[in-house]
């Protein structure tokens, strides 16, 4: 995990989002390094079970808030020196049942977020997502990549919501000389993720762990560069205590098929399950790797949790729970 210095620049921080799946890591990791946080979150797709364990630790507050609500940065007093900005549906079972939602908490939300760090001069950083490269005619995805996105796709709420978000911070940076960053996060994966949450780890994993046949969109040879939950956070607090305001890829280098992932997950969970072929989504990206140079000559970062391993992890999780139904397909 990152290193306990890393963070204590910081006295107070603001997690918007902090009730979701990395939101939630990102509170612990900050409040374990003596860190005061904030958890803001409107519970749409968070949950206050994320943070349970936290409720009661000195220094740790939940506020019930909607981020995009018109009384939203009154409620966040502050003052931070830090604002994580991950308040964003962002799973596809979400963002396509939330579409508009979606699209304020890139448009609206993040201009109050920025208020906010403004208000208080603190460090901002957008949580922003490799969606932003759509289905990408470049292989691996650079950040000077510009990407292949479809405006008026099922899948534009959440990529259109991030390119604007994107759009919105640099605005802030070139024309207020704000401190703020963009991180642009690969498939990231680990415990508490929701086992219905639309994307293919929990889905895998808890298909297998019912018994129940594992779906896999298309013939499986779309590949995803997957993440464990603990790298990311690492990387998103080292590009906190920078100064970079580029956007600065977090991934997974390990670039592996959605047939293989299924595969291995029958495996790790001894489950009988089969795999299934089902319907491609429309725009499903084909191929996913991010170049991790920038992060790796900036800020020493790699990501050090094997996927297999972390795989298990994250079976571990979800067998310590009750069995869930079967993940809906994806």
């Amino acid at each position: 995990m990152t290193d306990t210095t890393t963070c204590a620049t910081w006295r107070r921080a603001l997690v918007t989002g902090g009730a979701g799946f990395i939101g939630s890591h990102l509170c612990e990791q900050l409040l374990n390094a003596g860190t005061e946080v904030d958890c803001a979150d409107n519970l749409l797709s968070g949950a206050r079970a994320n943070v349970a364990h936290l409720q009661g630790r000195p220094g740790f507050r939940f506020v019930e808030c909607d981020v995009c609500a018109p009384d939203a940065t009154g409620r966040l007093a502050g003052p931070y020196d830090l604002v994580l900005h991950f308040a964003c549906p962002a799973s596809p079972a979400d963002y396509l049942r939330l579409p508009l939602e979606t699209l304020d908490a890139g448009s609206l939300g993040t201009r109050a977020m920025l208020a906010v760090a403004e208000r208080d001069g603190a460090r901002f950083l957008l949580a922003s997502t490799s969606e932003v490269y759509g289905d990408p005619l470049e292989h691996p995805q650079r950040e000077d990549y510009w990407g292949n996105v479809n405006p008026v796709g099922p899948r534009s709420v959440y990529d259109e919501s991030k390119r604007f978000a994107e759009a919105l911070v640099t605005a802030h940076v070139r024309t207020k000389d704000a401190d703020a960053g963009i991180v642009r996060l690969f498939n990231t994966y680990g415990p508490r993720m929701r086992a219905h949450d639309g994307r293919v780890v929990p889905t895998f994993v808890c298909q297998a762990l019912a018994g129940a046949s594992l779906t896999v969109a298309g013939d499986g040879s779309q590949t995803r560069s997957l993440c464990y939950v603990d790298d990311i956070v690492d990387g998103i607090l080292l590009v906190a205590a920078s100064r970079s305001v580029r956007p600065v890829n977090l991934g997974g280098t390990d670039e592996v098929t959605v047939r293989e992932i299924a595969s291995r997950i029958v495996e790790l969970t001894g489950s009988s399950s089969r795999i299934e072929f089902v319907d491609r989504p429309a725009d499903d990206p084909r191929r996913r790797r991010p170049d991790t140079a920038l992060a790796r000559e900036l800020l020493g970062w790699t990501p050090r949790v094997p996927w297999e391993e972390g795989i298990k992890q994250t079976i571990a999780h979800f067998a310590a729970r009750p069995v869930p139904e079967p993940a809906p397909r994806v």
